[in-house]
């Protein structure tokens, strides 16, 4: 019958797009920083842990990221859990530098620290900022196909600027080889 065959393929949801296509039209004219910024703000260990990145300039150089304090993410005191703390900086060091860089280089998270100053039941927020100069001088390193490892510091702050965490993080950059 004519009409069933029609029902059938007229279902609701049958028809529809997948998520992929749909973020893809949804993006297509925001800047690969942009994009990346609404991925990681939609990504499940940011999206329930509080962590939300407010900015990432176009050309990848200035990050700033802020976590909210929530009954999910207060450790027994009722302050900010430290692995939150962690995981608001984590790969803020690795991933811009990585595109700034470009292709030409392997760069790689290597170690990290984080140093808690005072705890906190206020949103907190960080900030990285690369200087092109500090860029020129990984790329002079790695010329040759070196290694380079590299410490990057920043620190977590309440707005009104007290010091909740000191974190480092220990950058591994390499130029690839030329595959002749």
């Amino acid at each position: 019958d004519r009409r069933v065959s029609h029902h059938r393929r007229c279902r609701p949801g049958r028809n529809l797009p997948s998520a992929h296509v749909v973020l893809a039209v949804l993006t297509h004219n925001m800047s690969r920083a942009s994009r990346f910024r609404l991925m990681v703000n939609l990504w499940p260990p940011f999206l329930f842990s509080g962590i939300r990145v407010l900015v990432i300039r176009d050309d990848w150089h200035y990050v700033k990221v802020r976590l909210r304090r929530h009954w999910f993410n207060r450790n027994y005191k009722g302050t900010h859990f430290g692995g939150s703390l962690f995981a608001m900086a984590d790969p803020f060091w690795m991933i811009p530098i990585a595109e700034c860089l470009g292709r030409e280089y392997r760069v790689w998270d290597q170690a990290a620290e984080i140093t808690f100053v005072t705890a906190t039941r206020e949103d907190v927020f960080t900030e990285f900022v690369i200087e092109e100069g500090v860029l020129d001088e990984i790329r002079q390193s790695a010329a040759n196909g070196d290694k380079v490892l590299r410490w990057f510091e920043n620190d977590i702050k309440t707005a009104d600027g007290e010091i909740v965490a000191r974190f480092r993080k220990q950058v591994y950059v390499r130029r690839k080889r030329d595959r002749t």
